[in-house]
Parts: structure tokens; C-alpha cells; sequence
């Protein structure tokens, strides 16, 4: 399985065993911070949220994973992610300066509708949402953006193309998500840290857009 479904993560820095990370200078927050949002990456099981959050974040990102257990045998669908052998299962955690005034602080959520009761907590405060989906396994993405319809939570969607995975029209893909025309579809590498930039800056002018009157 490509790195972009595995929902792992790159190690964080290594310390002496029974010493606690003490805090690091990168992780302090910018003096010339003015504005904070709040973001939450969103979509199905296995399709990279974590990675994205993880790529992205400027911080030591927080991380729920947990080993997958035989709990979940028959419960989560693991169709087309055989081999994922942990998974989120409370919130990721990850912070990004997009530049000298604006901080988005990233919540990745669950993938399994189990989980999904977590949602309501996680979506307080928040701004808007980018919805990673996988191409293969479209249909894991339509509770989740259903849901975001329904608690009027602007969003972008993101399309994390795996190797080997069908790519498809922009229109087709529209079709097959039932996306209003005015939400943006983009294509991103969870793995790459300029590519989930690039996400979140698509997401950033979009709420703009929202938040702008069109002249009368």
C-alpha cells in the first residue's frame, strides 16, 4: 500500500528512553500570528488523512493511531485497504503558518463511521474542510461529504491519486460526487508538503470568496 492510504506517519524526533520531548523552538507559535483558524481534514477510511496532516504540519503533528484489532472485523469496511493495519481513532493533530498573520490548526478526523460520533466536537469552531478522497474507493466519500452538507461546512475536495488508481474528468468526478459547480476539486500528494500547502491555500481563497459580497 502506498504511503498516501497507510494513515502513518514519518517518526517524530528521537529523545533518550524515559526522557520526555522537551519543547522545541519550531514548535512556538509566530509572534506575528494576528489570525487563527480552525481546519478539519475529512474522508474515508484509509484514504490519508493522517499522512496529509502529518506532510503538512509545521509542529510535532499529534496522532491517535491505534493498532487494528479483530474489534473491527466485519465493522469496518477495509475494501481496497487490506494491508492498513492501524488507524486513527480519535483526531490528528497539526499546525500551519500559511504566512506572517494567518495559523491554521489541522484536525484530522476518524474514517470509520464508528467513530463518527466524534465528528460533532471536532467540527466546533471550524472554518471550513478539505475532503481527501481516493479514486478507487469513491464511494467511502459520500456519507462524508453528505454530512458537511448538512452542518453547512464549506469545503474543498481533494483528490489523493494512488498509483495505479483510475483517474477520471474533472466533470466525471464531479458527476459521481454530486459537487456543486462552485466547490473546488483539486488534486494533491497527502505525502507532499507543497502539494497539501497547496490544498489548504485553495480552501483559504474559497471561504474568502464565500465571505466576500458580489457587487451589486
Amino acid at each position: 500500500m502506498d504511503s498516501r492510504g497507510s494513515e502513518t506517519l514519518l517518526p517524530g524526533p528521537r529523545h533518550e528512553v524515559g526522557t520526555p520531548p522537551g519543547p522545541r523552538a519550531e514548535d512556538a507559535l509566530p509572534a506575528s500570528a494576528a489570525s487563527a483558524v480552525k481546519v478539519v481534514v475529512v474522508g474515508g477510511f484509509g484514504v490519508g488523512k493522517t499522512t496529509l496532516v502529518g506532510s503538512v504540519s509545521e509542529i510535532r503533528p499529534l496522532t491517535t493511531e491505534e493498532t487494528m484489532t479483530q474489534a473491527g472485523v466485519g465493522v469496518d469496511d477495509t475494501a481496497g485497504v487490506e494491508r492498513k493495519t492501524s488507524t486513527t481513532v480519535a483526531m490528528d493533530f497539526g499546525r500551519i503558518t500559511l504566512n506572517e498573520q494567518l495559523v491554521l490548526y489541522l484536525f484530522g478526523t476518524p474514517g470509520q463511521e464508528r467513530f463518527w460520533f466524534l465528528w460533532n466536537r471536532l467540527f466546533d469552531g471550524a472554518l471550513g474542510a478539505v475532503v481527501l478522497v481516493d479514486t478507487r474507493r469513491l464511494e467511502v466519500s459520500f456519507d462524508v461529504i453528505g454530512r458537511l452538507e448538512e452542518r453547512g461546512v464549506p469545503f474543498v475536495v481533494a483528490v489523493n491519486a494512488f498509483p495505479g488508481a483510475p483517474v477520471h474528468p474533472v466533470a466525471e468526478l464531479r458527476a459521481a460526487l454530486d459537487l456543486d459547480a462552485s466547490v473546488p476539486l483539486v488534486d494533491c500528494d497527502a505525502r507532499l508538503r507543497t502539494s497539501c500547502r497547496d490544498v489548504l491555500l485553495t480552501l483559504m481563497r474559497y471561504l474568502y470568496t464565500l465571505a466576500t459580497p458580489e457587487p451589486q
